[in-house]
C-alpha cells in the first residue's frame, strides 16, 4: 500500500519535469557533524502496558557523528526534485531506575543496559521556488518519506526489538537570503503534523560560496516527532551542530 501511495505521489512529478526545458542544475548536499544530544527520547511499548521510559533522561549517551546527502536536481530555475538519505541511530548506556516493560520482555531495574535507537530516513522531495530573486530565494513542496525506526532494549540475558517502517507524507519549505555575492542565510525543512503523530526536521545557518560550484554550509539541525497509537508510543528530539559542503554543476 505504501508503495502504491509513493507511486501516485511521484509520478506527477515526473511527468512534469519531463514537460520542462532541458535548462537544469544539479546538486549535491552532503552534510556531517555531531549529534549533541536528545532532550527526550519517550518510549513505551506496547502503548497500553508498557512502561514509559526517558531513555535521555534515565541513561546516557555521548556525542555522536552523523551524515546525511541530499542530491537534488533544479529545472528551469523554479521546480526541484531531490532524494535525501539520512541514517542516525543514537545509543544509550547505563541503568533504569525502576523496573521496564518493553515489548513485553521485563528489563530489571538497576542492572547495565543499552538501548538503541534507529532512525533512518529515506525522502524524494518536489519543491517549487515562487520567489526567486537576486536576494530571496523562497519555495514550498512535497516530501514522501520512508522511515526505517528500530528501538533495541539490552541486557544480560536478555534484549528485545521494535522494527516501525511506513510512509510518512510532509510539507517542505526552503527559504534562502542573500545579502551579498557569497554569504547565504537558509531556512529549510520537512515538517508535518497529525493526530497519531507529528515529524519536524529543520535545519538553519548559513552557507558561505567560494566558487560557483563550491560552496560550504554550518547551522543546527533539530529532528523532532513521533508516533501515538494503538501499538506504541514514541517521541523524540535531536539536536544536531551541522557543517556541509554543496556542490553545484
Amino acid at each position: 500500500m505504501n508503495r502504491i501511495f509513493l507511486s501516485r505521489a511521484i509520478a506527477p512529478v515526473l511527468l512534469l519535469l519531463f514537460a520542462l526545458p532541458l535548462r537544469a542544475q544539479f546538486r549535491i548536499d552532503a552534510e556531517s557533524g555531531l549529534v549533541l544530544g536528545t532532550a527526550y527520547t519517550d518510549v513505551r511499548i506496547p502503548n497500553q502496558g508498557g512502561t514509559l521510559v526517558d531513555l535521555a533522561e534515565q541513561l546516557s549517551t555521548d556525542p555522536k557523528v552523523f551524515y546525511r546527502v541530499r542530491l537534488g536536481y533544479t529545472i528551469a530555475n523554479r521546480h526541484t526534485i531531490s532524494a535525501l538519505y539520512a541514517p542516525l541511530t543514537v545509543r544509550y548506556e547505563g541503568q533504569f531506575n525502576q523496573n521496564i516493560n518493553y515489548n513485553n520482555v521485563l528489563f530489571p531495574a538497576n542492572q547495565p543496559t543499552t538501548a538503541y535507537y534507529k532512525f533512518n530516513s529515506y525522502r524524494l522531495t518536489y519543491r517549487y521556488d515562487f520567489v526567486a530573486s537576486e536576494h530571496w530565494r523562497v519555495g514550498a513542496g512535497f516530501t514522501a518519506k520512508i522511515r526505517d525506526a528500530n528501538t533495541r532494549f539490552e541486557t544480560e540475558g536478555r534484549q528485545s526489538d521494535y522494527d516501525n517502517v511506513g510512509f510518512v507524507p510532509l510539507l517542505n519549505f526552503y527559504a534562502a537570503y542573500t545579502p551579498g555575492e557569497r554569504l547565504t542565510v537558509l531556512l529549510e525543512g520537512d515538517a508535518l503534523g497529525a493526530k497519531q503523530g507529528r515529524a519536524e526536521d529543520i535545519f538553519l545557518g548559513a552557507a558561505y560560496k567560494f566558487s560557483p560550484a563550491l560552496s560550504l554550509k554550518a547551522g543546527y539541525r533539530v529532528v523532532e516527532g513521533g508516533a501515538d497509537t494503538e501499538e506504541i508510543y514514541t517521541f523524540t528530539w535531536i539536536n544536531y551542530a551541522s557543517v556541509g559542503v554543496l556542490l553545484t554543476f
